[in-house]
């Protein structure tokens, strides 16, 4: 094979550039099923000197081409040809595509790219040729972001079914003054539906299971007194009040099978609530005790949970009470449940994401069962009263995980005055600044950060370290 002397190749570039060509040298190398130390031995260099080649920090000589084209017989052409331009081009205009706009490759990033992951680029320019010309769709919303919209769109009161509701829990207390007995006791002679604890190793995949063949509604033992009253009044308003029910999913324009059954779902809890905790003798309740969640637990024999996301829903016309914001958070500060009437320290996107860890919600799950309450303060100046505390929906046998959540309520700080728990709280001190989690807080001195605000430009300055590790601008 003849080849070309490696000294005219290397004065071959007109311009005077430096060969560099660690990309294929190494491709070379795999290629062949050579180690460092086997090609450095072959070529007469130190095992330091071809990792420097290889990692381009040093330029191809002549001797080094020589001895290439003398140890493996090559075309040093393959080496020293096209220097990804051609590939670095085309990768250029696949980057100017709209979809990618704002995210700045340079041509250098590009050119670099192509000589060394040639696979890579190549790879990269097939996807993006397949890829469909145009804007790209956004997928349709699923099962829960039609609940959410329909539970935003009503403001979290749904006034046909509360009202529904309330009239069935008068027509229960006419049975006594226990609700959970009166549910069951009318699942019973009204439907022939008998309620039945059963063990959880028996149910151990639910908690609540209609049986109509059995004519049984079984309730798992793992579910306290309050949570079984809960889930035996759930079952009865998916029955009696499915009307009422069937006419809020169809005023909210869902038309899904798929979207209209997890409404349902929705509904069905949202009626329960309504039936145990009834509209207007809850909200004197709540004025009458000062908002005391724990008070309104034991006068209406309910969970926190229950009762907190209850405060969440008085919304109606002539009987407003104070417009509380509601969430459920785990130890990881997935967002569960959320609900936001107004502004709130909620993260934007409602299930999923996080919050702020300077909140004493993520903070609950140090004393389990104690009320944290904590006065904070949004970039905008806001000022919101919140209350948090860590509630475990249902037993566990030992050895097993033990589910837990944190709930958390608040409200704006102007409305401290009617609450129990402002008393004694100084609501003229500082509050806690917090934000709606970092990608969307933009408060370049906190220590909490760990993330930079989304969009922002970030900047480094290798002579000081800030109280964060990096320091950003907004575009």
């Amino acid at each position: 094979m003849t080849n070309k002397p490696a000294n005219d190749l290397v004065q071959a570039d007109s311009s005077g550039r430096k060969l560099f060509a660690g990309a294929r040298i190494r491709r070379l190398r795999i290629a062949r099923g050579l180690t460092q130390t086997r090609m450095a031995s072959d070529l007469g260099v130190s095992i330091s000197y071809l990792n420097l080649i290889e990692r381009d920090q040093r330029p191809l000589s002549a001797a080094f081409l020589l001895k290439l084209a003398t140890s493996y017989d090559l075309d040093l052409k393959s080496l020293t040809g096209d220097d990804g331009t051609a590939v670095a081009d085309e990768l250029a205009r696949a980057f100017a595509d709209p979809r990618l706009a704002g995210i700045d490759v340079s041509r250098a990033e590009l050119r670099d790219l192509a000589a060394r992951s040639p696979g890579i680029a190549q790879a990269l320019l097939r996807l993006h040729q397949s890829a469909p010309a145009g804007p790209v769709e956004a997928p349709p919303p699923g099962p829960l972001d039609t609940v959410i919209r329909m539970i935003d769109d009503a403001g979290n009161y749904f006034h046909d079914l509360d009202l529904a509701a309330e009239t069935l829990a008068d027509d229960l207390r006419l049975s006594g003054p226990d609700l959970n007995a009166a549910v069951v006791e009318r699942l019973r002679a009204r439907h022939a539906i008998t309620v039945i604890a059963m063990p959880a190793d028996v149910l151990s995949n639910a908690l609540r299971r209609l049986n109509l063949h059995g004519r049984q509604l079984q309730l798992s033992e793992s579910l306290d007194a309050a949570s079984r009253g809960f889930a035996a009044a759930v079952q009865l308003a998916l029955i009696e009040l499915k009307p009422a029910i069937e006419a809020t999913i169809a005023a909210a324009g869902i038309d899904d099978p798929q979207h209209r059954q997890a409404a349902t779902v929705h509904l069905g809890k949202y009626a329960a609530s309504a039936m145990m905790m009834p509209y207007g003798r809850f909200l004197a309740a709540c004025e009458a005790t000062g908002y005391d969640v724990e008070l309104l637990q034991a006068r209406f024999g309910r969970g926190l949970e229950q009762v907190a996301h209850r405060m969440a829903t008085l919304a109606r016309p002539g009987a407003r009470g104070v417009p509380f914001f509601f969430l459920r958070v785990d130890r990881a500060g997935v967002i569960s449940k959320s609900f936001a009437p107004g502004p709130s320290p909620i993260p934007a996107t409602p299930i999923g994401g996080g919050g702020c860890a300077l909140w004493s919600l993520h903070a609950a799950f140090d004393r389990p069962g104690d009320v944290r309450r904590q006065l904070v303060e949004m970039e905008d100046g806001s000022r919101f009263l919140t209350i948090a505390r860590t509630v475990r929906p249902v037993a566990t046998f030992w050895g097993s995980p033990r589910a837990e959540f944190a709930i958390g309520l608040g409200c704006d700080a102007r409305h401290a005055a009617q609450l129990a728990w402002a008393a004694g709280l100084d609501l003229g001190r500082p509050a806690t600044p917090i934000g709606p989690g970092c990608a969307a807080c933009h408060r370049a001195s906190c220590r909490q950060r760990g993330l930079p605000p989304a969009g922002a430009r970030l900047t480094f300055d290798e002579r000081q370290r800030g109280l964060v590790p990096f320091r950003f601008t907004e575009d």
